[in-house]
């Protein structure tokens, strides 16, 4: 795996370069500074892996992750203070390390990421020994969703909103609002392109449900659903959105 390392100290790049060098399967693709430079850097290099610094000078490492655009590279952070850990984890963070790094702190984050592309894998491997994997949900079709002990069996197209919530995600219909567990990105693969839109790295909406558009900041646009609620698009998405919906 390709890992990028973002860090405004240069020594703190160089211990992490030297604390990695045991790990056969983690290269280090290249390093950055700050934001700007990282943003150079994921454009050119598309890392699997960031190792992320949080307070850096200008836009911080939160900040900086909360404004890239899905699929988005796993995130290890490293950082000195750790009174932001809840708000790494919320942006799903698959580790948050204290400097000065400990190595077996790191060591544990590292078989962290193996497991999970493990789980990976051996999902691929189920679903292709299974056949084709599972149909794109139609606006008509049906889908069963639990929470707790409350259930609903909904038309896909009552669906206006999902928003992530960490390793969750919040489904809207109708006057409901169930957390289920399953991440936004699962819920994705199932939902069809034609119905559906990845407004940004936390929300999907219904296209269906938009009741109007208005410019925003950054050449982005700000949604208006039906029900009332508000959801940005940035300039990217934003992009993509004209293309996929203009004549």
């Amino acid at each position: 795996m390709n890992a990028l390392l973002i860090d405004d100290e240069r020594l703190a790049r160089n211990e992490l370069r030297r604390l990695l060098a045991i790990f056969p399967d983690v290269a280090i693709a290249g390093e950055a500074a700050n934001a700007k430079q990282a943003r150079e850097q994921l454009a050119a290099l598309t890392p699997d892996l960031l190792f992320l610094d949080v307070q850096m000078p200008g836009e911080t490492g939160m900040e900086l992750l909360e404004s890239l655009e899905p699929p988005v590279p796993d995130v290890i952070f490293t950082t000195a203070y750790d009174e932001f850990a809840v708000k790494a984890f919320e942006l799903n963070a698959l580790d948050y390390l204290l400097k000065p790094v400990d190595p077996s702190r790191l060591a544990a984050a590292i078989e962290k990421l193996r497991a999970k592309a493990g789980t990976a894998v051996a999902a691929a491997t189920a679903a292709a020994a299974k056949g084709a994997p599972r149909d794109r949900l139609a606006a008509d079709d049906k889908v069963f969703v639990r929470e707790g002990d409350r259930c609903w069996f909904v038309e896909v197209k009552t669906i206006r909103l999902l928003e992530s919530e960490g390793n969750y995600t919040r489904v809207h219909f109708a006057d409901a609002q169930p957390q289920l567990f399953r991440s936004l990105n699962a819920m994705e693969e199932r939902l069809d392109g034609k119905y559906f839109f990845r407004a940004n790295r936390r929300q999907i909406i219904n296209l269906a449900w938009i009741d109007r558009i208005e410019p925003w900041f950054s050449g982005g646009l700000l949604v208006h659903l039906k029900g009332g609620a508000k959801v940005e698009l940035s300039r990217r998405q934003a992009q993509e959105f004209r293309e996929k919906m203009s004549l």
